[in-house]
C-alpha cells in the first residue's frame, strides 16, 4: 500500500548542462494526485475527480522541463522575487535606485529573464509535504539582497493544496511570490474556460494602462469586472468594456477585503465552478490583491501531448501584493530586511460542487 503522506519521485528530463529535473507527487485518500517539478518549484499537474468519479487533470502544462524553460506563460510556477509588473523596471530602496530585468518591454514581468520560474530549486519530503528551496544571488535581476526561499506544499484528504512560502534576505529588498497556475477544471484538453463560473470577493479593481500597469482604482459595481455574484467568465469577456479590450479579456488585480498591511487572517476571496464536470475551486489567501487573468495570450502555447493551448484555456487566480505596489506610497510592507522575514499562504481547495 502507497503511503499517500509521503511524496514520491521520479525522473523527468534533463536540462542544459546534464541537470537533471525531478516530478515529485501528492497523493490523497480521494484518488487525488498533484505533480510538482523541482524546475520552477511547478505545479505541473493536478489529477481531480469530477461528479461521476472520473479524474481529469485540471491544471494547464507541457510535456517536457525543456518547454518550461522556453515558455514564456510561467504555467503553473512559483514567480519571484517579483509576481507581477514593476513600472519601468525600477524602484528606489532606502535612497537608492535599483534598474531591474527589462523583459516585457520597458518593464519586469515575473521576476525577469532568470527569474525563479527557471531555476532548479532543492527538494524534500517534509512531514507529509514536499518543501522546495531556492537561494537567490544578491544582483539578480537586478535586486539587492542575498534571498533565501521557501516553499512548501502540502495535500489533505479534503483536497486542499496548500501553498507556504517564506523567504529570508541579508539586505533590504522587496518580495513578492506567487504561483502562476493555469486551471481548466472540465479536465478535457483543447475546452476553455468561458463556461466557468466564477465568484471574487471584491469590490474594487485596477484599471491598467496599455502596458498593463495598474493606474487607479475602479468599483466593480454595474461593469463586467463584478462577480460579487458568481457569473460566467464568457458572458464576461463579451462586454463591450475599454479595460477587456486593453488586456483582452481580464488580466486585474482585485483589491481583497481585510486589507490590512500585515496581519491579515487567511480567507476565502473566490469560487470558480464548472458545470459540466461539477468541478468547484476555491481559493483562500491572507495576501491583498489576486490577480485574475483569462489566458489572453495562450494562443499556440504548447500543451499536453504535443497538443497546442489556444487562447482562453484557462485561468488564473494569483494572491499576492498589487502589481507595481513597489513604487507606491504605502509599501514599506513589502520589503523583506534581515530582522523582517516574508510570509505568505494560499490554499485551493478542489472538489464537486453540493449542488453538481
Amino acid at each position: 500500500m502507497i503511503n499517500t503522506a509521503i511524496p514520491c519521485s521520479e525522473p523527468w528530463g534533463m536540462l542544459p548542462g546534464s541537470q537533471p529535473v525531478r516530478l515529485f507527487t501528492l497523493r490523497n485518500a480521494q484518488g487525488m494526485k498533484v505533480a510538482i517539478s523541482d524546475l520552477g518549484a511547478t505545479l505541473v499537474s493536478w489529477l481531480a475527480p469530477d461528479r461521476a468519479g472520473r479524474l481529469g487533470d485540471v491544471v494547464l502544462g507541457h510535456d517536457t522541463p525543456a518547454e518550461y524553460l522556453a515558455s514564456t506563460a510561467y504555467m503553473g510556477a512559483i514567480v519571484g522575487r517579483w509576481a507581477n509588473r514593476i513600472a519601468g523596471a525600477r524602484f528606489v530602496l532606502d535612497g537608492v535606485e535599483y534598474t531591474l530585468d527589462r523583459n516585457e518591454g520597458p518593464n519586469l514581468l515575473h521576476g525577469g529573464n532568470a527569474g525563479f520560474h527557471r531555476a532548479l530549486w532543492d527538494a524534500e519530503e517534509d512531514d507529509g509535504g514536499l518543501v522546495m528551496r531556492l537561494h537567490s544571488e544578491e544582483g539578480e535581476a537586478g535586486f539587492p539582497g542575498n534571498v533565501d526561499v521557501t516553499v512548501r506544499y502540502s495535500l489533505d484528504d479534503e483536497g486542499e493544496l496548500s501553498i507556504e512560502y517564506g523567504a529570508r534576505s541579508d539586505a533590504p529588498t522587496p518580495i513578492n511570490l506567487t504561483n502562476h497556475a493555469y486551471f481548466n477544471l472540465t479536465g478535457e484538453p483543447g475546452t476553455d474556460i468561458r463556461g466557468h463560473v466564477v465568484s471574487i470577493e471584491s469590490d474594487r479593481f485596477f484599471e491598467v494602462d496599455a502596458a498593463l500597469i495598474p493606474c487607479s482604482e475602479s468599483l466593480v459595481a454595474g461593469n463586467a469586472f463584478d462577480f460579487r455574484q458568481s457569473a460566467p467568465i464568457g458572458a464576461r469577456l463579451d462586454w463591450p468594456h475599454a479595460q477587456l479590450t486593453i488586456a483582452g479579456g481580464f488580466d486585474h488585480c482585485y483589491v481583497l477585503p481585510g486589507t490590512a498591511l500585515e496581519g491579515r487572517p487567511v480567507r476565502e476571496v473566490a469560487r470558480a465552478y464548472d458545470p459540466t464536470s461539477g468541478r468547484e475551486l476555491t481559493v483562500s489567501t491572507d495576501q491583498r490583491g489576486l490577480q485574475f487573468y483569462t489566458g489572453n495570450f495562450l494562443d499556440d502555447e504548447p500543451g499536453r501531448n504535443g497538443s497546442r493551448y489556444a487562447r482562453h484555456a484557462g485561468f488564473c487566480l494569483e494572491a499576492g501584493a498589487f502589481p507595481n505596489e513597489i513604487n507606491r506610497l504605502e509599501r514599506d510592507h513589502l520589503i523583506v530586511r534581515p530582522d523582517k522575514p516574508y510570509r505568505q499562504v494560499t490554499k485551493y481547495r478542489l472538489g464537486v460542487a453540493a449542488n453538481a
